[in-house]
């Protein structure tokens, strides 16, 4: 198979359309209202493109996609209407992002990666005082850059091959055992028995660790803190692993450049960019790469 851009959708849009959106019972075919000029698997596809080539501005995408894929989407909406499209499918963005991560090899894998990182959503006081996302959103604090930010964590479940298997948002202020305790028991079914997951010294928590162990039968490990008797030890390079995905995330897919004003449009924005890289992880291991993370070959 080709792996560019063209044959990552071809192939993305027949999987959506033969298997995953009748799997997901997921059809606007007898919804009331006009006929959409772009269908659901169309959507995606439309969406992964956008966000594989780096393209945050949604006005800037639409004029790009009718010069340059007209071929490949001959009916694009105008940005309003991709934009309200969009807002209003998170729940199947999500839902394909689970799909495709259980049809690739890395999904029997025993090992999980999870951690969480900033979510920027305004920065003055005035946006914040302004903003739809008041009483969503809030302060929080970025260790890795000493800094504060106003907006949400996302929290990330993910393959060693940077798959994404679990995801959600949360106000910063939260701890991290929390959400990814409410997380892992809203999707517990897509831990098995067995795994480990790997997470950072914040994960550190008897009752959370036994929770780990004994509600879903998996196994936490953890980097070893100064003041306990040493069990796995540093474990900097594997940490790498996730920080390497959130660069992914941020610098390739334009995560902190989301521009969501809304929680639906927050929420949907992201999940785009998190099913840009499923569906570039998912096409590359279907076509044999070597380094699924890649999407280099994607990107233009």
């Amino acid at each position: 198979m080709t792996n560019n851009l063209e044959a990552l959708l071809t192939a993305l849009y027949v999987e959506l359309d033969d298997r995953v959106l009748p799997l997901l019972g997921w059809s606007r075919d007898h919804r009331p209202g006009r006929k959409p000029a772009l269908d659901d698997a169309e959507l995606v596809c439309l969406a992964v493109a956008q966000h594989l080539l780096g393209i945050a501005s949604e006005r800037r995408w639409i004029r790009y996609a009718r010069s340059h894929l007209a071929g490949l989407f001959p009916r694009l909406p105008g940005q309003s209407g991709y934009g309200k499209r969009l807002r209003s499918s998170g729940g199947l963005l999500s839902a394909v992002i689970t799909e495709l991560a259980r049809d690739t090899a890395s999904w029997h894998d025993l090992l999980r990666l999870v951690d969480s990182t900033p979510l920027p959503c305004a920065a003055s006081r005035e946006t914040v005082r302004r903003s739809d996302l008041a009483g969503h959103a809030g302060y929080g604090y970025c260790a890795s850059h000493s800094r504060w930010f106003w907006g949400f964590r996302l929290y990330l479940i993910t393959a060693a091959d940077g798959m994404p298997v679990i995801w959600g948002l949360a106000h910063p202020g939260i701890g991290e055992r929390e959400v990814t305790r409410a997380l892992l028991e809203r999707d517990g079914d897509l831990i098995r028995a067995g795994q480990v997951i790997l997470g950072d010294k914040g994960f550190a928590g008897r009752d959370f660790e036994a929770f780990i162990t004994t509600e879903l039968g998996a196994h936490l490990i953890r980097p070893d803190r100064k003041n306990e008797t040493p069990r796995f030890g540093r474990l900097a390079r594997q940490r790498q692993w996730i920080e390497a995905i959130f660069d992914t995330l941020k610098g390739q897919l334009t995560l902190e450049a989301h521009g969501g004003r809304t929680l639906a449009g927050v929420y949907a924005r992201v999940a785009a960019r998190l099913l840009a890289l499923a569906a570039a992880i998912w096409h590359n291991h279907r076509t044999g790469q070597a380094v699924k993370r890649s999407l280099t070959a994607y990107d233009h």
